[in-house]
C-alpha cells in the first residue's frame, strides 16, 4: 500500500521546477513593478516641476493684464480711416470714433482666408467622399431594404387587423362606419 502512495519522481522534479519557475516570475514581476514605481515617481516629479512653471506664467500673465488693464477705452474717439482721399468715420451706435483700426496686412489677410477656406473645402470633400463610400451605401441600401420590408408587413398586418374588425361588425349586424 505505501508504494501506490508514492509520488513518482518525474512528477516530483515537475513540481519542482513548476515551484522555481513561479517564484522567478514572481522575482521578476516584483522587479518590474519596483521599476514601473520609479518611472511613476519621476513622472510625478515632473509633472511637479510643470505645474510650478504654470504658476509663474500664470503670475506673469496676469501681471501684464494688469499693465494692460490701462489700455485706452475702445468706445474712445478713434482717428478717421482715409481711402481715396476721402475721409470715413467708423462710428460706433451714435458716437463717432477716431481711433486708427489695426487691420492685417494684404498677404496675411488673403493666406488666413485661404487657409479658411481650403480647411472648409478639404473637410466637405472628406465629409462627402466618407458618406458615399461603398461600405455606407451598401448600409444605406440595406437599411432602406429593411424598412421597406418592415413597412409591408406592417401594412399588411394592418390590413388584416381591419379585414376582420369589419367582417366581425358585419356579423355582429353593424353597419361599418366610415
Amino acid at each position: 500500500m505505501i508504494a501506490h502512495l508514492a509520488v513518482p519522481t518525474w512528477l516530483a522534479a515537475v513540481l519542482l521546477l513548476a515551484v522555481a519557475g513561479l517564484a522567478l516570475a514572481v522575482v521578476a514581476l516584483a522587479g518590474s513593478l519596483r521599476a514601473q514605481r520609479r518611472r511613476t515617481q519621476a513622472l510625478l516629479e515632473q509633472a511637479a516641476v510643470d505645474a510650478e512653471e504654470l504658476r509663474t506664467q500664470l503670475a506673469g500673465i496676469e501681471r501684464q493684464l494688469a499693465d494692460a488693464a490701462s489700455v485706452p477705452d475702445p468706445r474712445a474717439p478713434r482717428s478717421p480711416v482715409r481711402a481715396d482721399g476721402r475721409e470715413y468715420v467708423i462710428t460706433d451706435l451714435g458716437t463717432s470714433s477716431t481711433e486708427a483700426v489695426p487691420a492685417l496686412p494684404a498677404p496675411v489677410f488673403v493666406d488666413v482666408l485661404l487657409r479658411e477656406s481650403m480647411i472648409r473645402t478639404v473637410s466637405l470633400a472628406a465629409g462627402l467622399r466618407r458618406a458615399l463610400a461603398p461600405e455606407v451605401r451598401n448600409r444605406i441600401r440595406f437599411e432602406m431594404r429593411r424598412e421597406v420590408r418592415r413597412a409591408r408587413k406592417q401594412r399588411r398586418t394592418d390590413l388584416r387587423t381591419a379585414r376582420r374588425e369589419f367582417e366581425a361588425r358585419q356579423r355582429a349586424g353593424m353597419e361599418p362606419t366610415g
